[in-house]
């Protein structure tokens, strides 16, 4: 198929409340059709006004997810990209903030001829504008959209309004819409209800939009007397009335949707062949692996947002992929930084884990928390992975314990320290706008033969995402060399340090990079899967010594 104008797009859309899974439904559904042999991407669209969630706290939004060609974009997209293991970029994430600033830059530049703009056309047309954008290559056969929000919410509106407008443009057999909603149980009255979701698609036809399958969120089984309600109140046939269980594990969508046949209806509605049985037994194998653990590995995730666990929603589901492959269950344990600022409660919380994780991040709150947790690591011997500002609070705790620099610190943390073993890069020094400024994206990394990273990789040469404006100063890298910290990983280009290694240690291991961001179910990635080896090797030692 493959071309602009034979592309089918489906729409998803969400109503009653949020948080009930549109991504995870989209990548679902993603996934089911991949899996029968048709190329599929995703994209987010998000109401908020933000250009992107480069510039937002975690706690507002979860995390920021990196794409290869430098975008900030919404952790859906992490979705997405684990499922489907086809890379996304800036067309798949698209906010209310982007669209009003594409049509007032167009406006400024004289391109409206001195019309008045307004939200329809001019903002329902940049819209729709990015809903084909992906399209037009003709890579892909199906291009799912997921409209972020609620149907009824105010600013969800012109995205409501473009999709009723493309959907006239495209045609019932080029488009169709997945509406997500809740069925849910009141226990006081021990019955499901349908008049959630019935109001939810009431708003939905008032925009001018009529569903044609809807996937209803539910606790428990929705009978089949239910389903007829729902379909014929809702104006949708019976087989498109989706039951969507709450699952153990994300994971366990695709086939709950392969079950209630929901990629077959989409095939017949769009008047798509089904080319083939969903070939998904590498899909089987992970869940086989992921529900049949051999042994639990605990692990210390340090970090400063670790009351929202989606701050590290890709470092979470690294573990996962990680922890399949290895045949144990990972089980992270949340150490809030600023807690491990008292350096004997942090010896006791830390020596009782199996592994540590120091997280990334921005600004001081609960650095030294985090040095004092690479020095631990260190000194006792328990596997350490550090991403980017986990592997630089490394680099300044080594620095002052190995290297002889007391005042060693990254002067994004202290700007007058006289030993800025992290440093701002020299072209970023003149910045004073934040949002999409740092380095940002993929860059090519080479690493050193025999190293831990290499083995890992099992290749010399890699890419690898990137978020953040502070570097390693390899002003100070013969140093650190000389006392047992050696750099593995040098971008090619800018002589960059990307990686350190203690090789005088069971695994410890730091990374400027964000390797959480390239894992996926098909490809999880080598310095999680190296990482967790490690930690099981060593407990495994451990338990023979014990038990000798």
């Amino acid at each position: 198929m493959s071309s602009r104008t034979q592309t089918k797009f489906i729409f998803v859309t969400g109503g009653v409340t949020s948080s009930l899974g549109k991504g995870i439904i989209s990548a679902s559904l993603g996934k089911l059709l991949q899996a029968r042999g048709y190329s599929v991407t995703i994209q987010k669209f998000d109401p908020y006004l933000n250009v992107d969630p480069g510039t937002m706290n975690p706690y507002e939004h979860g995390e920021c997810y990196v794409t290869d060609d430098g975008a900030e974009t919404d952790l859906d997209l992490g979705h997405y990209e684990r499922f489907l293991n086809v890379p996304t970029s800036q067309a798949n994430n698209v906010t209310t903030g982007r669209i009003y600033h594409n049509v007032i830059s167009k406006e400024r530049e004289g391109a409206y001829l001195g019309k008045t703009v307004q939200v329809i056309p001019h903002i329902t047309d940049e819209i729709k504008n990015n809903f084909y954008k992906v399209a037009e290559n003709g890579e892909y056969d199906i291009v799912i959209t997921e409209i972020g929000g609620c149907v009824g919410d105010i600013e969800a509106l012109p995205f409501i309004e473009a999709v009723r407008q493309a959907r006239l443009e495209l045609g019932a057999s080029r488009s169709m819409v997945i509406h997500l909603t809740l069925v849910p149980y009141l226990r006081a009255a021990g019955e499901l209800k349908t008049k959630p979701t019935q109001h939810s698609v009431k708003q939905l036809l008032e925009a001018g939009v009529q569903p044609n399958i809807l996937v209803c969120r539910t606790e428990h089984h929705i009978p089949m007397d239910m389903r007829r309600k729902i379909a014929s109140f809702c104006n949708v046939d019976l087989n498109a009335v989706i039951e969507s269980c709450d699952a153990s594990t994300i994971y366990d969508v695709p086939l709950l949707m392969q079950k209630e046949k929901l990629d077959e209806i989409v095939l017949m509605k769009l008047s798509l062949p089904a080319f083939q049985d969903p070939n998904i037994d590498n899909w089987l194998s992970f869940l086989q692996k992921l529900k049949n653990p051999k042994d639990t590995l605990r692990v210390g995730l340090v970090g400063k947002y670790v009351e929202l666990p989606d701050a590290y929603k890709s470092i979470v589901e690294g573990f996962v992929h990680a922890g399949a492959v290895n045949e144990v269950k990972v089980k992270l344990e949340y150490i809030k930084a600023e807690e491990l600022l008292d350096r004997e409660e942090a010896v006791r919380i830390l020596t009782s884990l199996d592994g540590v994780l120091v997280a990334p991040g921005f600004g001081e709150r609960g650095m030294e928390g985090k040095i004092n947790a690479c020095s631990i690591a260190r000194e006792e011997k328990i596997p350490f992975f550090g991403i980017c500002l986990g592997m630089q609070s490394a680099v300044i705790a080594f620095g002052r314990d190995k290297v002889g620099l007391s005042s060693a610190n990254s002067s994004e943390m202290d700007e007058t320290t006289t030993e800025p073993v992290i440093d701002l890069m020299e072209d970023q020094k003149n910045l004073s706008q934040m949002g999409g400024t740092m380095r940002l994206g993929a860059y090519p990394c080479e690493l050193k033969e025999g190293s831990r990273a290499q083995k890992a990789y099992k290749t010399s040469k890699i890419s690898e995402r990137h978020r953040h404006r502070y570097e390693f100063n390899n002003k100070y890298l013969e140093q650190y060399e000389a006392a047992g910290m050696v750099a593995t990983g040098i971008n090619p280009k800018s002589g960059l340090v990307e990686i350190v290694e203690i090789p005088d240690h069971p695994y410890y291991v730091g990374a400027q990079f964000h390797p959480e961001y390239k894992s996926t179910v098909e490809n999880p990635h080598p310095l999680f899967v190296s990482f967790v080896k490690a930690v099981k090797d060593l407990k495994d030692s451990k338990e023979e010594i014990v038990s000798a």
